[in-house]
């Protein structure tokens, strides 16, 4: 019989046993981990002696609810009691955890975690061994061949509908490219949770972040845009509210591989033709250490979500941002908070960068600043596994 991930759809990242612990973990948990990944990322191999045996215990513990019409590429519909809808449900979530570049590499270090411990189980021999054949065996999947219609399954193509005030839901469509293995910067390929958020709560009350706009020319530029999923919703959200905007919208980011998939999803969501909106986004190159001269206060609205990485990203961003905004503009920006893995803390950061000290100031004695900073919970089917909520600032000249 083959292992189930029935009973457990979290992602590996939250739901394994952390690998520091896999000395003193019981049989039961690692037994149960290695169904687990089994199921999830070999489903057509016959399971082991162990694997078949294995009956996992894992129960979900799902985050606090939050109202969010979006399909995340995690979760294909809200919960309910059909059975077949929760079916249909389990299937779509393990093919966006299983096509998860994030939670693949969590995985694949965590079984490497456990051949290496193997000796350390307080297990007999035989159980030992076994294990650790199992956990190789599983490890090995990751590196076979895959024919040409597995790897085009790398690539994962995500959609959006962003519900409004006034009942017409913003559609993005956007194709998340498969993450190279092997430069680390270019995590922008993939859509992160905080994106999303940011997306839905821009649409669910658009007059907070853009009702200062009509009749005004604006320049709305996005930081480490990404996928271009702010940039798109934001173009498609206003296109609907304003009749003639004067706004130009520009995706920003460093990282060319990046920029080329972020055009990509410019192009599909708003192709070429006679009708297309004024409002299609444009891409630039931007090295946040050396913004060029020529766009000093050139921003009315800037943009940026999940962009913090390393102390010295927030405070690269912060002077960047303070070159680029406007005398009277706002810089919304969405920091992630992560309470596991090696980014554990790194929202503050943001908050260490922006001390008084810190902060930039022009010639008229303002000082470039947090006004505002919000805490947002977790979606339901959103984000990774590492991601325990966000923090929403709003930046300014005060």
């Amino acid at each position: 019989m083959s292992a189930s991930l029935s009973g457990s759809s979290l992602p590996p990242s939250s739901s394994l046993p952390p690998i520091r612990h896999l000395g003193s973990a019981s049989e039961e948990q690692i037994t149960s981990a290695l169904t687990y990944l089994h199921a999830l990322y070999c489903p057509l191999r016959l399971p082991s002696a162990t694997i078949s045996k294995a009956t996992s215990k894992r129960t979900h513990s799902p985050a606090v609810e939050t109202p969010i019409p979006v399909d995340s590429g995690y979760a294909s519909q809200d919960e309910d009691e059909d059975e077949d809808d929760a079916a249909q449900e389990e299937v779509v979530t393990a093919v966006a955890l299983r096509a998860d570049p994030f939670e693949r590499a969590f995985a694949t270090k965590w079984l490497t975690g456990l051949i290496e411990r193997g000796e350390e189980m307080a297990f007999d021999e035989h159980a030992r061994e076994r294990i650790v054949e199992d956990a190789a065996s599983i490890l090995s999947a990751f590196f076979e061949s895959v024919d040409e219609e597995e790897k085009e399954d790398e690539a994962l193509t995500r959609e959006f509908a962003f519900p409004t005030p006034s009942g017409q839901s913003v559609h993005v469509t956007l194709n998340d490219a498969p993450l190279s293995g092997t430069d680390h910067t270019d995590v922008g390929l993939q859509s992160w949770g905080a994106s999303i958020v940011l997306s839905s709560m821009m649409c669910a009350d658009a007059d907070r972040f853009f009702g200062l706009f009509r009749d005004k020319f604006t320049e709305i530029v996005e930081l480490g845009a990404g996928t271009g999923l702010v940039s798109l919703t934001v173009a498609k959200l206003l296109a609907q509210r304003f009749r003639n905007p004067r706004i130009s919208i520009t995706a920003t980011d460093s990282h060319a591989a990046v920029l080329r998939n972020c055009k990509t999803n410019i192009d599909s969501n708003f192709p070429s033709n006679p009708s297309s909106s004024s409002l299609t986004p444009h891409t630039a190159i931007l090295d946040w250490t050396h913004p060029p001269a020529h766009l000093k206060a050139s921003a009315h609205l800037l943009l940026a979500s999940d962009v913090v990485y390393a102390p010295e990203h927030a405070a690269w961003l912060r002077d960047c941002a303070a070159h680029l905004l406007a005398p009277r503009g706002t810089f919304w920006l969405m920091a992630t908070i992560r309470k596991t893995g090696k980014f554990e803390g790194i929202e503050h950061t943001v908050d260490a960068a922006f001390a008084c000290e810190l902060c930039p100031r022009d010639g008229e004695g303002y000082v470039f600043s947090i006004l505002e900073r919000e805490f947002v919970g977790k979606r339901r089917g959103v984000g990774r596994g590492d991601e325990g909520g966000y923090y929403l600032y709003r930046i300014g000249w005060a």
